[in-house]
């Protein structure tokens, strides 16, 4: 059975991983198809607040970014669907920047910013624009230096779910993981890097059956009734996108914006 995941270190031989400790939490590095994949396994989100995760993701996230000019931040997902609503949550705990300059910023002291634009372009249902075509716009309008995707993942495994966070260079096709691929925010099709960084939300369901029963059809079949696709997710998914989305935020605020500690991102963006 092919198992879904958006996980690189799920898909890949494990020869290709280099795997190391950083501050307390394992980190594996690989190379894919010529992308750099980064995945930092965390203590469990819905237990922890993240603060020190976000010194480590935003480590790896400044790594894969210029070091200067306009960054485009894209909340991919549903933010009306808990377990894909970790893109828009983090898009709104994003300090945007790029207006403040001038007058505006020497009277709020907040001279020397790194100019940040925000988009969460919702869902091709309810818009009817493409994610992908809504960042090409965009980007093609504001002629970013870089472009940061952040989108809810699909894993194999439960146990990564809520405390997993995957980073790449490769972009990002959003409802990949889920069956359901849309236009791809990428390096090729934006014109400039893209970093793509997510947290596992969902497993497919049968995936999770084969993986638990060794491959039985019909485990898989019983948890894919007429044939649907169907996703688990944990009880407490509220929680987990709301913690996940306070971290990943605070990772890009700080990776964009080094000059501001976490304390003055949190006043800033409450």
């Amino acid at each position: 059975m092919e198992y879904r995941t958006d996980l690189a270190v799920e898909y890949t031989p494990p020869s290709c991983h280099r795997r190391e400790l950083r501050d307390g939490c394992a980190v594996t590095r690989l190379n894919h198809r010529g992308e750099r994949y980064v995945t930092i396994e965390l203590p469990a989100l819905t237990d922890h607040t993240g603060g020190a995760a976000a010194e480590l993701i935003r480590r790896e996230l400044a790594a894969m970014l210029p070091g200067r000019g306009l960054v485009l931040v894209v909340g991919l997902g549903n933010r009306s669907i808990t377990p894909d609503a970790l893109g828009p949550l983090t898009a709104d705990k994003i300090l945007a920047t790029r207006h403040i300059r001038g007058e505006l910023a020497r009277a709020a002291g907040l001279e020397g910013l790194r100019p940040v634009a925000v988009l969460a372009p919702g869902v091709l249902g309810n818009t009817g624009v493409e994610s992908g075509e809504a960042a090409e716009a965009l980007a093609a309008a504001l002629h970013p230096a870089a472009v940061v995707a952040v989108d809810a993942l699909a894993a194999r495994s439960l146990s990564r779910l809520g405390c997993t966070v995957q980073l790449s260079t490769a972009g990002v096709s959003p409802g990949e993981g889920v069956g359901n691929p849309r236009p791809e925010l990428s390096a090729r099709r934006l014109g400039v890097p893209v970093a793509a960084l997510g947290i596992p939300t969902v497993v497919d369901a049968a995936s999770l059956a084969a993986d638990l029963t060794g491959g039985r059809r019909e485990a898989v079949e019983s948890v894919c009734p007429r044939g649907a696709s169907m996703v688990v997710t944990p009880r407490e998914i509220d929680l987990l996108v709301e913690r996940g989305a306070r971290t990943l935020a605070m990772a890009v605020n700080r990776a964009l914006n080094p000059g501001l500690s976490q304390e003055e991102i949190s006043l800033l963006t409450s």
